[in-house]
């Protein structure tokens, strides 16, 4: 694969949250971004703010005009994306197409590997706004990638020229690994939304403030020290507090009940396993969330 003076020909299909930014960085990186396919408004926004100049095309339009192609559709589109893209012509022999899923390995660009392209799957392990705000926040960010043996150095320059860092990752292991960054940064996103909500109900101005330190130390320990940074009452085995917590989240917040009695069962496990809960303590407490969760089901079904 040649490349200019300047690096790559990159094109970009999808000026998502994701494809803008990357772009935006690979250019400041000295790659040209010769064209970019976004059909929405908030794409054509993207582009003007985050990749002035540049060409908005077709995608197959796209996809003939670059020597490195960026797929940064949804994960359910990929497929048909790069069916259409290859069954058209527009991805060639020893061109360079790289997508961005997490779930993704190089199995879904089998298309495009069986015309001559080299295919690397390139997932960055952050949370994007699609604003300049991101950029900045790409250095360090890990990428948990996948490629041939012999597109690795070539992988690794490209990850360099984002500020990030490589995660290999087997083809066998991308849900896997993508199911660990979802489960992490989605579903904290919800927790920590309900708890604003259950401060919200008890009186909080401003929830965010109050949670914002308690989170952040939180946050640290655990990624520090895993289980043993686990506080709070069903560490201590105080089952009291927990029949209090969850009859008032019944009374005043029973949106947040069933996602508190998920997490305190698997908190519960994790207590027990290490020794710091004693199993009969446990199992009271056990007694006192599935009873909550009876009253609430007595409580929809009325």
């Amino acid at each position: 694969m040649t490349k200019s003076s300047a690096g790559f020909h990159i094109g970009v299909v999808g000026a998502g949250r994701v494809g803008a930014v990357l772009a935006a960085a690979l250019r400041a990186a000295g790659h040209e971004i010769v064209a970019t396919a976004g059909e929405s408004d908030a794409s054509r926004g993207r582009i003007e703010a985050l990749l002035p100049g540049v060409e908005v095309a077709k995608p197959t339009d796209v996809a003939r005009a670059c020597d490195l192609l960026l797929l940064t559709v949804p994960d359910d589109m990929l497929s048909n994306v790069v069916t259409m893209l290859t069954a058209s012509g527009a991805i060639r022999e020893g061109q360079v197409v790289v997508h961005t899923s997490g779930r993704h390995g190089l199995a879904v660009l089998e298309p495009a590997r069986a015309v001559g392209a080299r295919t690397i799957a390139m997932h960055p392990a952050m949370t994007f706004t699609g604003t300049a705000v991101d950029l900045p926040r790409l250095a360090g960010c890990v990428f948990g990638v996948t490629a041939d043996e012999s597109d690795r150095p070539l992988t690794e320059s490209l990850v360099a020229d984002l500020g990030g860092r490589t995660m290999w990752v087997p083809e066998d292991r991308r849900t896997l690994y993508h199911a660990g960054l979802a489960h992490g940064a989605n579903h904290l996103v919800t927790l920590v939304t309900e708890a604003m909500e259950i401060l919200s109900a008890a009186g909080a101005e401003d929830p965010a403030a109050t949670l914002r330190p308690l989170l952040t130390a939180a946050l640290d320990n655990a990624l520090e020290h895993g289980d043993a940074a686990l506080t709070g009452p069903i560490v201590r085995g105080d089952v009291e507090t927990v029949r209090a917590h969850v009859a008032d989240l019944v009374a005043n917040a029973p949106q947040t009940l069933a996602s508190y009695v998920a997490m305190a069962r698997a908190t519960l496990d994790r207590a027990v396993t290490d020794g710091r809960l004693l199993p009969i303590r446990a199992t009271k407490m056990l007694r006192v969330l599935a009873a909550a969760e009876a009253r609430a089901a007595e409580g929809i079904a009325r």
